[in-house]
This record gives C-alpha cells, structure tokens and sequence, in this order.
C-alpha cells in the first residue's frame, strides 16, 4: 500500500513533481519577481483579472476579454461594441501595407506562421502603425491647452505647428476620404450623445480637421489611425495601447495573408516579381 495521502503529494509535504515552495522560495523573491494582476495559476486554478477562467469561456467576447485584460475590468455593451469596431477596422489594408507584404514574403520563406506573423508585426513601428499613438498624443496635448484657457481653435493650431510635418492621424496616401472615417465617427458621435464616452477628443480631432482643411482647395481629412485614436482615447486607453491595439487587430489581416501566401506554392517571394529588375544607381 502507497504512504501518498488521497491528495497526491507524498508523505512530508513534498510535490511529487519536487519539493514544497517553501523550501524553493524561501523568501519570495522568485515569486515576487514574477508579480502580476493580470492572472493566477496554480495546479486546478487559472483566474484571469481575478475571474476564474471556467466563468469566462462562453460568456465574455474576445473585445471584452481584450478590455479585462487590459483594464483590470470588463467594458459595458457600448464601451465593447465601440473598442470592437475599432478592431475591426484596421485589420488589413491590402499588400500594400508592409507589414501585409511582409507577412507574405516571410511565409514563402519556410519559417511558418509563427515566424512570418512575428516578422510583419515587428515592421509596424512609428512610420507604419505608429500614427494612431502618435496622434492619441497629440489630441491629449490640444485638451491639456483647452482646459488651461486656451481655445479649441488655438490650442489644435499649436499643437499642430509644434508637430512633424505629416500630421499624425490625417491625410491617406490612397484615399481622397478613407471609407473607414465616417462610420467609426458616427459611433462614436452616438456614444458620446449618450454619455457613454465624453467626446472631448471627438472635438479636438474635429478640430484639427477643420484647421488642415482651411484655406485649402482639397483638404486633409481623418483617416483610420485619427479615428480609431479617437474611439480608444475616448474609452480611457493611454497613448501607448493605441499602438497595442492597432497591433492586435492587424495582426489577424497579417495572419490571414500569411496562411493565404503559404498555400499558394510560392519559395522565397520577393518584393517584386522575377521579371522585374530593380533600377540600376550609377
């Protein structure tokens, strides 16, 4: 007969996979070390933001999930049909995106999905997948003028005259008007109607709308990165998870192009076709 008790653990207290905590940890430090809110895992326990995970499959959506993690909470119905549809407009932009261009490039070149995945989101930097964070900034900067006396009008004119030359957020080398602009500003224009979000940055990205497109024959409208900066600054997101979630949600374009091109045979894609030679500098 076995001297293990019904639990498992050998007589002594000891793990049958090594010896108790105690005597690993003594003091903490490792444990302390690895500190997290964010969740807890033990041998029959996985919480998430302090909810066992058993309570969360099939009753929390994956924005939802997006938000708890990230905030600790999980979002009301509006607050998660606002963050949802900001996801879900910036999942792809074609191949002409390079961080999309890469993603098929990469898969051709026999490193899997993981790989090719990893190598076009490590291209969305502040040029390609930056502007959104950038301009998150940018509006915070107009509203800490506003509420210090300085009129909307003038406070969007500093800030954009301390700025870069492209101004984050505005403009589309593509588009005339980005076709994403309008229903994500209605959203969020209802959300703010009802209370649901403040709409101060609405404002302010109003304002620097106005201002691009004054005195201009063919003005400089928001394009994607302005308003989804919009509907995550609205809902309390820093400047920083801006990025984070434009991240997140190009990654599924990035994953489907990525799964696309390594079904179609190719090896080794390159920029451009075989056929085309590049320009010769003298």
């Amino acid at each position: 007969m076995s001297d293990s008790p019904a639990n498992g653990r050998p007589a002594g207290g000891a793990s049958p996979d090594g010896p108790p905590p105690d005597e690993v940890d003594p003091t903490g430090a490792v444990a302390g070390w690895w500190a997290t809110a964010v969740s807890r895992m033990e041998p029959g326990v996985i919480e998430l933001r302090g909810r066992p995970v058993q309570d969360l499959i099939g009753r929390v959506g994956l924005t939802s999930m997006i938000w708890l993690m990230l905030r600790g909470d999980l979002p009301t119905a509006r607050q998660a049909e606002l963050l949802e549809a900001a996801l879900v407009a910036a999942v792809d932009h074609g191949p002409q995106a390079p961080s999309i261009a890469v993603a098929r490039m990469a898969a051709t070149c026999g490193i899997g999905l993981n790989g090719a995945v990893a190598s076009a989101v490590n291209t969305l930097g502040d040029s390609h997948g930056g502007a959104g964070e950038q301009c998150v900034v940018l509006l915070d900067e107009i509203l800490r003028e506003e509420a210090a006396g300085t009129a909307l009008e003038t406070a969007a004119a500093r800030a954009v005259a301390r700025g870069p030359r492209y101004v984050p957020g505005f403009g589309h080398r593509f588009h005339p008007v980005d076709p994403r602009r309008d229903p994500l500003l209605s959203l969020v224009e209802r959300a703010a109607a009802d209370g649901v979000v403040p709409g101060d940055h609405l404002r302010a990205g109003r304002a620097v709308e106005d201002l691009l497109a004054a005195g201009r024959s063919r003005p400089v409208p928001m394009n994607i990165d302005g308003a989804t900066a919009i509907i995550y600054a609205e809902l309390g997101f820093p400047a920083p998870l801006a990025r984070g979630l434009f991240v997140l949600s190009r990654s599924v374009g990035i994953l489907a192009h990525a799964w696309e091109e390594s079904g179609q045979g190719r090896r080794n894609k390159g920029p451009i076709p075989r056929s085309v030679l590049p320009a010769h500098l003298a």
